[in-house]
This record gives structure tokens, sequence and C-alpha cells, in this order.
């Protein structure tokens, strides 16, 4: 029987296999994990069919394949106590080894690589993360002592020889543009060449909100400004739900959708993710930032489901704490109609009221939105509301009662 890599997410076109869960000969239920892939957004394992004995493979590790191909073969074996008598019949030696090989190594898909790359085996590595699962700097820890011992055999053997380099390393000039990298790069291509994107630049005094997040973490209730970014965004698409709508070329309709799923782009080594939070218009700004918190520790750890990646409506960026002051051109997530990004926060001289000179803290604001659906001066009464809202934390609060 083929096992052939199958749709596990919304756009799914191809797929990096990640490693292999299991070798040739081994015996499986139906259901064991057998192959990790990792796609453009999410990392998962593809399960065995039916119980029976691995066969050959047909693809390769960190090879990228489209949907619909053969990743390996397997034998039916429904005969369980076939199974049993197969195992029983091995010796202890060969038999511990079979075990072994079937316990799952746990890392993430870049830990992964970075071990790839480095030469490293990863079944050596013990891993500290959690349920022993191997982390990042667990391959850095190993290569540092490596090298350290390299270097220390290097020193002792300068005693006894002629010097030589203590260290020959190659430096690698290229990089793979396959797996999440390529699934992206795809991605933004058909966005750009499908949306006629317009982007409206705004600036957003964030000094009230500011002092009014500091009193409450003064009182052990600390929220992120994001939080209240995305409640009021929500707000704002109350009042203009077409930059919270689809546009339908064949049916030539604008859907509005009621709910609204944010997708809250996260910055991995990887490649950049876009983890789904929910109805956020029914969430208190408590909830979002505790929702959302959850999701990007879900992303870093690549335990983010299928569910958590799919059925956004509206996407936000925040990259102020990365810096950047004037902004940027997000490129909208097809098929959503607009994408909110935050930039970079700091203290300006302002013009008050009273022509008195003032410092109060601005972050820029970029909306790219798909102009065939919305207009320009509907973006900026857009984020006109948007600024009022944070201007006056009051008013946020008092538009969800």
């Amino acid at each position: 029987m083929e096992v052939k890599l199958h749709d596990i997410g919304e756009g799914m076109t191809e797929a990096e296999i990640v490693s292999f869960l299991v070798k040739p000969g081994d015996v499986v239920k139906a259901d064991t994990p057998i192959v990790e892939v990792q796609t453009d957004k999410m990392t998962a394992e593809i399960p065995s069919p039916i119980a029976g004995i691995i066969g050959e493979f047909n693809v390769k590790q960190g090879q990228t394949v489209p949907v619909g191909t053969t990743l390996l073969f397997i034998q039916n074996h429904s005969d369980s106590e076939n199974q049993k008598e197969r195992l029983i019949s091995l010796p202890p030696s060969q038999h511990d080894t079979h075990q072994n090989h079937l316990k799952r190594i746990l890392a993430a898909p870049y830990t992964r690589k970075i071990a790839r790359e480095n030469g490293v085996e990863i079944e050596n590595i013990k891993g500290t993360g959690l349920s022993g699962r191997i982390i990042d700097e667990d391959i850095y820890r190993y290569l540092e002592q490596s090298k350290t011992q390299s270097i220390n055999s290097s020193l002792f053997a300068e005693k006894q020889q002629e010097p030589s380099p203590l260290i020959n390393e190659q430096q690698d000039d290229t990089i793979p543009f396959r797996g999440r990298r390529k699934q992206i790069a795809n991605n933004m291509m058909h966005s750009v060449q499908t949306i006629p994107h317009c982007t409206h630049f705004e600036e957003i005094d964030v000094t009230d909100l500011l002092q009014f997040k500091q009193n409450l973490k003064e009182i052990g209730r600390d929220i992120s400004a994001t939080a209240f970014f995305l409640k009021a965004l929500s707000i704002c698409l109350k009042e203009y739900p077409i930059f919270n709508a689809q546009l339908d070329i064949e049916k030539e309709i604008i859907i509005k959708n009621k709910e609204h799923h944010f997708g809250i782009a996260i910055d991995m080594e990887e490649g950049l993710i876009v983890p789904v939070l929910r109805n956020i218009e029914n969430k208190s700004i408590q909830s979002i930032h505790v929702e959302m918190k959850d999701l990007s520790k879900k992303a870093k750890e690549n335990k983010l489901s299928v569910k958590d990646i799919t059925g956004g409506t509206f996407t936000i960026s925040n990259v102020g704490p990365l810096g950047g002051s004037f902004g940027a051109t997000p490129i909208i997530q097809h098929p959503q109609v607009a994408l909110v990004s935050f930039h970079k926060t700091k203290k300006m001289p302002v013009v008050a009221d009273n022509d008195q000179i003032i410092i109060r803290s601005i972050m820029n604001l970029s909306m790219s939105f798909d102009h065939r659906v919305a207009d320009g001066a509907s973006a900026v009464r857009f984020t006109n509301r948007f600024a009022q809202l944070i201007n006056d934390p009051k008013m946020l609060i008092l538009e969800m009662v």
C-alpha cells in the first residue's frame, strides 16, 4: 500500500520531509506517526493508515514534494498474532534495536536542520526541553563542547608536532530555498500578483494608553499593548466591515465576515508564521492577551494545529520591538482584504491645542488594503477611528460595555 502526502492544511501544495519516524521492516499500528513534514505554516506528522510492516521509502529526508506524492510503502499486516510472533522471534539485541527505533526523537524541524547542517547525529543529543525535547540550545551546546574538545586535542598535538590550524572552517554562502521559506515566497508572489495593494500610513499617539497600561501593571494586571490594539481594531472592523471581507471573483461578490479571526504574524528563525486568534469581537482585552501568549508559545514550540493557522479574516504584524521608524508596505494574506502593521514607538515633540510643545509617545502604523474592495478614504476613516480609541483608553473601555 502507498502512503501519500495528503493536504493537511488550507492552501497547502507541498511540504518538506523533515524526518522518518520509522525504518523499513518496522511493525506499526494504524495511526502510528511515521513521517514528519513541514509546510509553510506548520509541522505535522503523517500517520500510518493501516497496521502493517514498513516497506521501501520513496522520498528522502530534506526533500520537498507536492501533495499526492508517495512517501513510502507499507505491507498490510492485519494478523496481530503474526506481528507478535515476528517480534518475539527476534533475538533480544535486535528486539531492543527495533523498540529503540520506534522511540521518537522529540525535536522541532528547525532544530533538526541545525543538527543536519552541522553534521550532528541528533540521536546522540540529550534533550533538555519539555519531556526530553531537543531544543536549539542543546545542539549549540553539543557543538561548543565538540569544538572545545577539538581545540584541546589540537593544542595537545601542537606540543608534539609542527603547528597546524586549530579549526578548519568552510564558509557556506548558500541557503536552501525550500520548505517554509519557499512556501512563504510562493504565497507572497500570489498575493502581490493578485491583489492591487494600497498602503495608508498613520501616526498614533499611544501616550495615554502606555500610562494606562502602567497603571494596570502596578495593580498586578500586566497586559501587552498589542492586546489593546487588537481589541481596538475589532471595534473598528464592526464599523468598517469592508476590511474584514473576502472577494469572490468567480461569484462576483464581496463577503463580509461577521467573525473577527485575526492572524498574528510571528517572526521565527525558519520564517514567518501566522497563527490565528479567533472571535476577538467576543473577547476581553485580558483574554486576548492570554490567548495571544499561548499561541506564540505553541508557534515557537512547533505545536500549532491546522485549526491554529487557518481561517484568518484579518492580519496584524507588530514589528515595533525590532525597530523601523517609518513603516513599510505589508503584503496582504490572500484572500483577506487588509493587514495592519505596528511599527516603532518613540517620543516626539508635538504641538498641543494651546500651541505649547509637549512630548508624546508616537507609534507609526501602516495599513495595506485591497484596492479592488476598498478605497483610500475608507482606510483613512478606519485608522482615524483606531487612533481615537487608542488616544483615549477610557473610550476604548466604554465601547466594550
